[in-house]
């Protein structure tokens, strides 16, 4: 199930005279293996299969190595190990098989009692992200309440035929959780009135989704946004959360198949995660759509990496 992880990625600056507590990253990370101490394990999904089927730039497959480099050399301020479990990867072009080996995966991740944390790839990550934890959530007693947050400038609810795309993950869910009659909880964050037609704002309101415009999230908005963001995860057990880096201004997220023209601030962005984390609900997190062939100066890999770096600790 799981591919060996390449750790000669985790490497960078050592502060040798500072002693144990000029630790970092690429120090302490290690290799998962079953029956490892509960801490977070980082995933990737090397995948662009999605975007390329929803005609975006594609580039997003070597997003997660990005990632992984950017935060080697994070300080450490972990209390909890961390571990690396390797990639799921779509060289086949496979994406379903993909989608279900990543839930397959995460699935094992949760029953080991570690915290699964994803490295896209495109978003079509996230329907093999939900996957897991559902499958997990149906080995309970009682199967909990999952709600999605997916931090956005596009709703992901586009319809599909046969095939998913990196388009229609929120979508594919919604069906799968009609068909198996549970509840459908989606709050998406950020969304860019420019990018989502008519047609996926009627969706979403059919649906029941909890969403607010980039334009109603600046910092001025903070205090309505997490009071619907409260709300929302008042009604659910389990939380999955998912970012989409293009929901970050163009100036800080460069590097993604769609760059944002407004977009939602980092202060933000990153007070709402806090708040996610705060409830004690959070049981799975992805971040997705970094584009490395995209990107300037590491910008938005270095954002990734911070971002990571604040939902595992």
């Amino acid at each position: 199930m799981f591919k060996v992880p390449d750790m000669s990625v985790w490497n960078g600056r050592e502060d040798f005279l500072e002693g144990a507590l000029g630790t970092r990253w690429h120090q302490q990370v290690s290799a998962w293996h079953e029956g490892a101490a509960p801490g977070v394990a980082l995933f990737g999904f090397p995948c662009e299969q999605g975007v390329s089927r929803n005609l975006g730039r594609t580039g997003a497959k070597t997003g997660p190595q990005a990632i992984r480099r950017a935060l080697a050399s994070h300080a450490w301020h972990m209390t909890k190990p961390v571990y690396d479990a390797g990639d799921i990867g779509c060289d086949d072009c496979d994406l379903e098989s993909a989608q279900q080996q990543l839930g397959d995966c995460v699935k094992r991740l949760l029953e080991q009692q570690q915290f699964p944390l994803i490295m896209g790839g495109g978003h079509e990550m996230a329907y093999g992200s939900w996957q897991g934890l559902n499958q997990f959530a149906h080995e309970q007693a009682k199967p909990p309440v999952i709600g999605i947050i997916n931090f956005d400038a596009h709703f992901d609810l586009r319809a599909y035929e046969a095939l998913g795309s990196s388009g229609t993950p929120f979508k594919q869910i919604a069906d799968k959780c009609s068909a198996q009659n549970t509840p459908f909880h989606y709050c998406c964050l950020g969304v860019a009135q420019s990018s989502n037609t008519q047609a996926l704002f009627a969706r979403a309101d059919a649906l029941g989704v909890s969403y607010r415009l980039d334009e109603q999230m600046g910092v001025v908005y903070l205090t309505e946004t997490q009071q619907q963001l409260a709300a929302f995860i008042k009604k659910c057990d389990w939380l999955y959360l998912t970012i989409d880096l293009d929901v970050l201004p163009a100036a800080i997220a460069p590097g993604v198949s769609a760059p944002a023209a407004r977009g939602v601030g980092l202060e933000v962005l990153e007070t709402l995660i806090a708040d996610i984390k705060a409830s004690g609900k959070l049981k799975l997190a992805d971040i997705a759509e970094l584009n490395p062939q995209l990107d300037i100066d590491q910008h938005t890999a270095r954002t990734a990496a911070r971002l990571l770096g604040l939902i595992a600790r």
